[in-house]
């Protein structure tokens, strides 16, 4: 009885992030911390298609950092926005700070797109935006953990989410293409 009382605030907190998630009904019920620290209330992407990525400097996939970045310039005035979410839960290959990551990102790729501050993605310490994100499009093998690096969410103007794509399927893979012109056509 000790040990269940001694656990209550922990399972209290864990019930009230669990049922965050599970309460949103859209990418736009959630806010996240920007690279530069400034909170981003994802509201305001109301009406643009999203392509969320968990991202990494040390990966063999970072080059598709260029990819995304072509993909965003491509489609950024038809209403694309690629959100970047560094993560370092993969074999440690993002362990930079933020102002490193966007140096890394803006020097070797040029990115120009949206960049948010380190998350988890997967286990206890998962961020609730991930935690919907996989419960919304749940993998047919059975578990819904995040992969690797550079899982792929392709979010509807409404923030729903239509699509998810593997680590290893190309932001420019016409598979995805197609996906994101078909709700940019929407």
């Amino acid at each position: 009885m000790k040990i269940l009382i001694a656990l209550l605030p922990s399972l209290m907190i864990l019930m009230t992030v669990s049922s965050s998630a599970e309460a949103a009904k859209s990418v736009h019920d959630f806010s996240m911390k920007s690279l530069q620290g400034e909170t981003v209330d994802l509201s305001e992407y109301r009406g643009k298609v999203l392509l969320i990525v968990n991202t990494a400097s040390r990966c063999g996939l970072t080059p598709q950092y260029e990819q995304l970045q072509a993909m965003y310039e491509k489609y950024k005035d038809q209403g694309l926005v690629v959100l970047g979410f560094p993560c370092n839960q993969f074999g440690g290959q993002e362990p930079g700070s933020a102002t490193e990551i966007r140096q890394f990102c803006v020097q070797n790729y040029g990115v120009t797109f949206p960049m948010f501050s380190k998350i988890e993605v997967n286990g206890d310490g998962a961020a609730e935006l991930y935690r919907f994100l996989k419960a919304s499009r749940p993998l047919p093998e059975g578990s819904n953990d995040i992969r690797w690096n550079f899982e792929k969410f392709v979010i509807g103007k409404d923030g729903r989410v239509v699509a998810r794509f593997s680590p290893r399927v190309r932001p420019d893979a016409d598979e995805l293409v197609n996906v994101i012109e078909e709700e940019l056509a929407r």
